[in-house]
């Protein structure tokens, strides 16, 4: 019973865990992150935001999932400034002109879903 009640726990602490937003994450990037989760269509899986570190500074990418090819990823800075689109159905891979993919570097896992 007891390994039962531990399972039960932890699979709860689990699933919870993958909805809280990282603490350290600034405090105008969790309120982006409360506001996209009410009004992004954001697929059931797969949505996420990450910080990355690019050009001298963290940057956040507010990744919607995987449920639609033509999405494109919202990237902000960390004083919650729009800096532009990642992927979309350009396929998108500039940042202030340069390319995002060749000039970052990922740091972790903010906030998903």
């Amino acid at each position: 019973m007891k390994t039962l009640n531990l399972l039960v726990f932890l699979s709860f602490f689990l699933l919870t865990a993958c909805e809280k937003i990282d603490k350290d994450a600034p405090s105008c990037i969790k309120d982006l992150i409360r506001n996209h989760k009410k009004t992004v269509i954001l697929c059931e899986t797969g949505a996420s935001v990450k910080q990355y570190s690019f050009q001298g500074d963290y940057v956040y990418v507010f990744d919607p999932g995987n449920c639609g090819a033509d999405m494109n990823a919202p990237v902000y800075s960390s004083n919650c400034e729009y800096l532009g689109g990642l992927g979309g159905f350009t396929g998108n891979l500039l940042i202030k002109g340069v390319r995002f993919d060749q000039n970052s570097t990922y740091v972790k896992t903010i906030w998903t879903n």
